[in-house]
């Protein structure tokens, strides 16, 4: 089939290789404008740009793809389909009613469940035990357009954002190479969500990674997974930033031991107080439970395992994170 292609982060790259790797011809890609990054504040750009450059493949850059210049350029190029993958920008139903299949979108979660900007990460946090992506017939809605191809994997339990990311990125590539023979025979039967069983996936913002230990620890253990790497679940310890990586739940039976070896009671005790200093980790209470630390980073300094991080800090049990 032609294809134009719309992404712009790695998670789309995923889709646009295997797109590439089926033998479809890929007519124009359509990306976000490059950016400033880093200190130097020099351009860069997006991950799809670079991947459509190495195929030779024609870029658009818009900085809005509903400006009558920019559907005007896109009806410059001949496709059957638009792939929409983490693009970025709303499309108007000009654009949806271009192609003749019109404009699918390859969505990281298992529609009607979390819609929205951030589902990978959701999910992470809510704890949910499987995923996938939905590839998605496009409407005027947010994510709300039928159903059309779903694959599912399960959420391990050490899965993080990087982790589980780069599987979605895979799996949408997979089920949109397999759903396109599908479509174009007239074998994919659309189905309409449910919005009464939806739920909304709001955009990750760096407060989000703040550290409240009176939570119940599990709930702790999730955010972390979800937001590393980015934006980082972070806390304090003697004024300064520490970054929290990694952590363990810890069990009933090891907490009560922990507190005998202490002599504590944890009715006494201020959730963030370290409860315990290993060798290659140190425990930290929760409004219920704790979390054994096991991977960190001091402000100013490298992502490090806590076995590292205690060799240079010489923590003890009684100090509070987040003081």
């Amino acid at each position: 089939m032609k294809i134009l292609f719309m992404g712009t982060p790695d998670f789309a790259v995923g889709a646009l290789e295997a797109l590439i790797a089926a033998g479809h011809e890929i007519t124009a890609v359509v990306t976000q404008p490059d950016r400033a990054k880093g200190r130097s504040g020099q351009l860069q750009a997006p991950p799809v740009k670079q991947c459509a450059m190495r195929h030779e493949i024609p870029v658009m850059q818009p900085a809005r793809i509903k400006n009558p210049e920019a559907v005007a350029e896109l009806k410059k190029y001949a496709a059957d389909v638009y792939i929409v993958a983490a693009f970025g920008q709303i499309l108007s139903q000009e654009i949806l009613e271009i192609p003749r299949y019109g404009c699918l979108n390859i969505h990281a979660s298992l529609l009607p469940r979390y819609r929205g900007a951030s589902p990978i990460q959701h999910v992470i946090i809510d704890g949910e035990s499987q995923t996938g992506v939905t590839i998605m017939q496009m409407d005027a809605g947010l994510d709300t357009g039928d159903m059309l191809y779903k694959k599912r994997i399960a959420v391990e339990a050490d899965d993080d954002y990087e982790t589980l990311h780069d599987k979605l990125a895979v799996l949408g590539g997979e089920a949109i190479v397999e759903a396109l023979p599908l479509l174009e025979a007239g074998r994919l039967t659309p189905v309409k969500q449910d919005d009464a069983a939806s739920c909304y996936a709001p955009l990750i913002e760096k407060r989000m990674g703040h550290l409240d230990f009176t939570r119940n620890a599990a709930e702790l253990e999730r955010l972390i997974r979800g937001v590393t790497p980015w934006p980082s679940a972070y806390t304090s310890l003697r004024g300064k930033q520490l970054k929290i990586w990694k952590t363990a739940l810890v069990s009933a039976e090891e907490l009560a031991a922990c507190c005998a070896l202490e002599d504590a009671r944890l009715s006494d005790m201020t959730p963030g107080a370290v409860l315990r200093v290993d060798k290659d980790s140190f425990t930290v209470l929760c409004g219920e439970g704790a979390l054994r630390i096991l991977e960190v980073q001091s402000e100013g300094k490298k992502r490090m395992d806590t076995r590292d991080f205690l060799l240079g800090v010489k923590l003890q049990a009684g100090e509070i994170l987040g003081m």
